[in-house]
């Protein structure tokens, strides 16, 4: 069986490099797109994997990257959306947008629709890391995705966190058909350094005694992994959440189809050129 293309978003660090890591281990063509181009370029030197350095801050560089991985890919097999973190203050990107939202949805948002008809000439999968966070802290307001009237920390990361399995649902309504697998997943509290920008009490959690209680990458990388590797309509079902290789419950918004369609189409102006700052 031929090595797939698998293009893994946020694999400068935590559970990207480690499913890095992981699928180069087992003969598969990684590709990995990183934010710090020294991380990057260090694991992608050490697996022998092609890499890209895009900032989801700014989405002309989502644009080229999209382009880059065009030109450069006849097959993209399995998309990971994996890329994100926990901000700290409310801070507005270039684009217009509030920097949680947009490094966590908005980014990925226009990374897999430019890649779309690839992805399904490949019958790809499209995995999108979520988190818990999305029940604790998510209630996405529709009419204030960018959190201008009302914003925390904690917030801005759950409605971002929630908005992923919106947009994966929402993926699976409008190309399950055409071939597409799509699922989330919470890959656990992992010991990472993605908080360490945020003034959200989630950063002590990660930098403090109680990080000693937290799973390491390579295992909050396993169900990236296992979904990325297992049948998809048999092993796993498209279009839901899972937590340990199971389905989990996610916040009762992510069952609403309307407030998918409706994040799905905001996005989609959100995103388009000459649109925001």
């Amino acid at each position: 069986m031929p090595a797939r293309t698998i293009v893994i978003t946020g694999a400068s660090d935590g559970i990207g490099a480690a499913a890095a890591r992981h699928f180069s281990a087992v003969g598969e063509r990684v590709v990995l797109v990183g934010r710090s181009e020294q991380k990057t370029t260090a694991i992608a030197t050490a697996l022998g994997a092609d890499h890209f350095i895009a900032d989801f801050a700014h989405l002309d560089q989502v644009r080229v990257l999209a382009a880059q991985l065009r030109e450069r890919y006849p097959r993209i097999d399995v998309l990971a959306n994996n890329a994100g973190g926990i901000m700290g203050k409310r801070e507005e990107t270039d684009d217009g947008h509030e920097r949680t939202f947009q490094v966590n949805h908005l980014a990925p948002f226009l990374l897999t629709t430019l890649l779309v008809d690839r992805l399904i000439d490949s019958k790809a999968r499209i995995i999108n890391t979520s988190s818990v966070a999305n029940r604790f802290f998510g209630n996405l307001d529709i009419n204030d995705l960018d959190a201008r009237s009302k914003y925390s920390a904690n917030k801005a990361y759950g409605d971002a966190k929630l908005a992923n399995i919106l947009f994966t649902k929402e993926l699976d309504r409008r190309y399950r058909r055409a071939g597409i697998a799509s699922a989330a997943f919470h890959p656990g509290y992992v010991a990472t350094n993605f908080s360490a920008g945020s003034s959200s009490y989630l950063r002590f959690i990660y930098r403090t005694m109680l990080k000693r209680s937290l799973t390491s990458p390579e295992k909050g990388a396993d169900t990236l992994e296992w979904l990325a590797t297992a049948s998809p309509g048999v092993d796993w079902t498209p279009g839901e959440y899972y937590y340990k290789r199971k389905v989990s419950r996610a916040n009762t918004q992510a069952y609403d189809d309307k407030l998918a369609r409706q994040l799905w189409e905001l996005s989609a102006k959100m995103v388009a050129p000459n649109v925001g700052g």
